[in-house]
């Protein structure tokens, strides 16, 4: 049950952070916003949707990094956790296939053809 609420906070998490990046502006964009282009003094005011953003994105990422560290301790640490040398069988290599015996060229008719 944990382990399942743990992956669901990851993927919200991640899709977060990708949607805040997305939404934020590169830092071209306050230039512009200073000469009157855009809503500079909108929801936030002139400097707030910055300052929001980037602290939401910053506490989404380190939601996502500790529940990537919680999930890769899980996975470590499961019940069933043995590695891939010792669920594998060792078996022994099939014997080789004896290749049909070729006959010589003395053997063959080619000594019977004239000179």
């Amino acid at each position: 049950m944990l382990h399942t609420v743990i992956w669901v906070v990851h993927v919200l998490a991640a899709i977060g952070v990708i949607g805040l990046v997305l939404i934020q502006h590169g830092k071209g964009a306050d230039l512009g916003a200073a000469f009157g282009s855009g809503s500079a003094g909108g929801l936030f005011g002139a400097s707030g949707a910055g300052n929001f953003l980037s602290r939401t994105t910053a506490i989404l990422a380190a939601v996502f990094f500790a529940t990537s560290l919680l999930l890769t301790w899980f996975s470590g640490h499961a019940n069933d956790s043995t590695s891939v040398m010792q669920q594998t069988t060792i078996t022994q290599p099939a014997q080789p296939k004896v290749a049909p015996q070729v006959p010589s060229v003395s053997d063959s008719k080619s000594s019977e053809i004239p000179k």
